[in-house]
């Protein structure tokens, strides 16, 4: 072992410089520099100091660019993600597209299905104020349509008929006769049949009740023959020139929720036309069963085309300001992080992390991350986000 020492020491005096790689000295021939690097390039995760292949995927290895780890300070970007140098002519070949951050005015729907009800501010109970006997009913099937002042039914009361002697027989007596005249009136006799029974000195045996507004008889709760007594519901009206449709929301849209916001209604009855009309109601507290909250509209229906009970579509429509937007398709979103990327001068596309705001017509509303000016990539941005993603991963086990 010495002597071969002794040799390897000796030779360069001897033989010069050139000698030595003929020698059987044990000190290697060239090789690769101690910084040169190999990675796997379906394998970002496998680096190694010398070439060969992957032990995943049997790739070969390939050197690691100097550009692979040529990227900003880590805190400069969103974390697992790079800068990605992307020349014209391969941005070409990509199909990659840009966009710009705007300052625009932002409109928000929401659809939700929607159900039409009565307007219970248009609804008109008729009742009698006097026991008695449904003598006949003249508005006799339900969903039948009645005008104002339309007699509905006839009642036989022997109070009433001996209300009405009562007055013939004080007519002489214009006190006694006006007292009399107001009981008739408190029970819903009108002008008409008090003069009537005047003028013939005969009381009448029944008494008709007339419909007080016109409507769409909505229940009828008697029949002919039927036993009355006084304050007892016989019938229930709805004027339907204007209803309600009652949609349900979710607790997230509640901020932007407020009365008098523009409403459009769609129903499959009348697909050729759209019923507008605005919040007129919210109700206090959400549903426990849905966890939704009922939100009213007031939808003028003068043709009466809409009808209680039906289903459609409600658009609202919220008005959210001008605000700084990015178009949505710019935006990649991972659990609760959003990011773009941002073009740098157009050799460069840079990873930005976002803070959104509300999403309308296609943009995003940028709270932080952006400006109004930005260049951001919007379609072949998931290339991106893969090369992005690889050259960290490379930095990161680079810099081990």
């Amino acid at each position: 072992m010495m002597k071969r020492i002794l040799l390897c020491l000796l030779l360069p005096l001897v033989l010069g410089a050139g000698a030595l790689a003929l020698s059987g000295c044990d000190r290697p021939g060239p090789q690769p520099s101690a910084a040169a690097r190999y990675h796997c390039p379906m394998h970002p995760t496998v680096v190694s100091d010398k070439p060969g292949d992957c032990p995943i995927c049997g790739m070969q290895l390939v050197p690691i660019g100097k550009d692979a780890a040529d990227t900003a300070k880590p805190d400069a970007h969103p974390a697992g993600l790079a800068p990605v140098p992307v020349a014209p002519a391969v941005r070409e070949q990509m199909g990659l597209t840009l966009g710009t951050v705007e300052r625009r005015r932002l409109t928000r729907e929401i659809r939700t299905s929607a159900r039409i009800l009565a307007d219970e501010t248009r609804l008109y109970h008729v009742n009698v104020k006097i026991d008695g006997y449904v003598e006949k009913l003249f508005a006799a099937t339900t969903g039948q349509v009645v005008k104002r002042g339309d007699p509905l039914l006839s009642v036989y009361s022997p109070m009433l008929v001996s209300a009405q002697q009562e007055y013939l027989n004080v007519l002489g007596n214009a006190g006694l006769a006006a007292a009399a005249r107001k009981r008739l009136a408190l029970w819903d006799i009108t002008d008409e049949q008090i003069a009537r029974l005047a003028k013939t000195g005969q009381p009448e045996r029944t008494m008709t009740l007339y419909a007080p507004a016109s409507g769409w008889i909505l229940e009828r709760d008697i029949a002919a023959g039927h036993r009355v007594q006084a304050g007892e519901q016989l019938m229930v009206l709805a004027d339907l020139s204007s209803v309600w449709a009652d949609s349900d929301l979710f607790q997230s849209d509640l901020p932007l929720v407020k009365l008098g916001v523009p409403v459009a209604l769609n129903v499959s009855a009348v697909p050729d036309m759209t019923f507008t009309g605005k919040i007129s109601f919210v109700a206090a507290a959400l549903d426990p069963a849905t966890r939704t909250v009922r939100v009213r509209t007031e939808i003028p229906n003068p043709d009466q085309r809409l009808k209680p009970e039906m289903f459609g579509v409600a658009r609202l429509f919220f008005d959210l300001g001008e605000k700084t937007a990015v178009p949505d398709t710019a935006v990649l979103r991972t659990g609760l992080r959003a990011y773009a990327f941002r073009d740098e001068d157009g050799t460069t596309l840079e990873p930005v992390e976002l803070t959104l705001g509300a999403h309308a017509d296609g943009w995003f509303e940028v709270v932080a991350g952006l400006k109004a000016g930005d260049r951001v990539v919007t379609s072949a941005n998931f290339l991106v986000d893969s090369e992005s993603s690889m050259k960290a991963a490379i930095q990161a086990l680079s810099e081990k």
